[in-house]
């Protein structure tokens, strides 16, 4: 499979990253479904309004068939490193916390677009603040990137 992509030929993606809180980061799948939908859907409203208009997601009437099959869409487009999605679990992954999306630039003088998100729980607290402090960190560190747009912004409630 030939694919262009906006990363060095050869460079392989994170699989797991460690938070200070035991939680975790990994590539998502599409079976985690269950889980993804629990926390999407219970945070759908400020969802919509952080990635709506962007994206179109996530739709009030989202299906768990409809959820599985954007998962199964993220996880080919990480094997062909056309863009990441990283779910937020907790230490024994019974429970998806949030996401983290790595995609390719769409401003000038950036090489990536970065966002993420926890559900609204975590929202304002200890948790959300170790992801917003890994993830510029993690992305320093680990990516073959120099010029990020983050498009998070810490305790951001209904905006990005």
């Amino acid at each position: 499979m030939t694919t262009t992509t906006w990363l060095p030929e050869g460079w392989s993606h994170p699989l797991r990253v460690q938070l200070s809180t035991g939680h975790h980061l990994r590539p998502i799948r599409a079976t985690d479904v269950d889980l993804d939908m629990q926390a999407v859907m219970g945070s759908q409203e400020r969802l919509w309004s952080l990635y709506g208009e962007a994206w179109g997601w996530p739709p009030a009437t989202m299906t768990a068939d409809q959820d599985r099959e954007d998962l199964a869409h993220h996880e080919d487009e990480m094997e062909r490193h056309e863009s990441f999605n990283y779910a937020l679990f907790d230490n024994g992954e019974t429970e998806l916390l949030g996401c983290v999306y790595i995609d390719p630039p769409i401003h000038d003088g950036t090489d990536a677009e970065i966002s993420w998100w926890v559900v609204d729980w975590l929202v304002g607290g200890p948790i959300e603040a170790a992801l917003d402090e890994l993830v510029p960190r993690w992305i320093a560190s680990d990516w073959p990137l120099t010029k990020p747009h983050y498009t998070h912004h810490p305790n951001q409630g209904g905006t990005a």
